[in-house]
């Protein structure tokens, strides 16, 4: 069995530790994603009970640019529910690309090493 030169063991280990930096940084990304898509979602959720506890009679509006339209109950309800699976299904998504990005998840995080 042959053995692997000094300077070719350093090549590999400074190729894995660019990757686990980039890894490091992937899932840093994707979890600030999935924080900001999560507090969107409660944000939602929110106006869905606000609405829901509302009377019958009382008029809706949706901000569309710099105006205001005035927007039945059933339609507004049924966009703030479609927005929010989305963001679901986005969160979902974005779960399951961090945990690619981890590769590590036992570790945490990695400390170059000195040779």
């Amino acid at each position: 069995m042959a053995t692997l030169s000094d300077d070719t063991l350093r090549k590999i280990l400074l190729q894995i530790q660019q990757t686990a930096v980039q890894s490091q940084r992937a899932l840093n990304i994707s979890k600030q994603q999935i924080a900001a898509k999560e507090r969107e979602r409660r944000i939602l959720q929110l106006t869905i009970e606000e609405i829901t506890g509302l009377q019958g009679d009382v008029n809706l509006y949706k901000g569309v640019g710099k105006m205001f339209m005035m927007v039945p109950r059933p339609a507004m309800e049924g966009d703030l529910k479609n927005e929010e699976k989305e963001l679901t299904e986005d969160i979902k998504n974005l779960e399951k690309k961090a945990c690619a990005a981890s590769f590590l998840p036992l570790y945490g995080s990695i400390t170059p090493l000195t040779i």
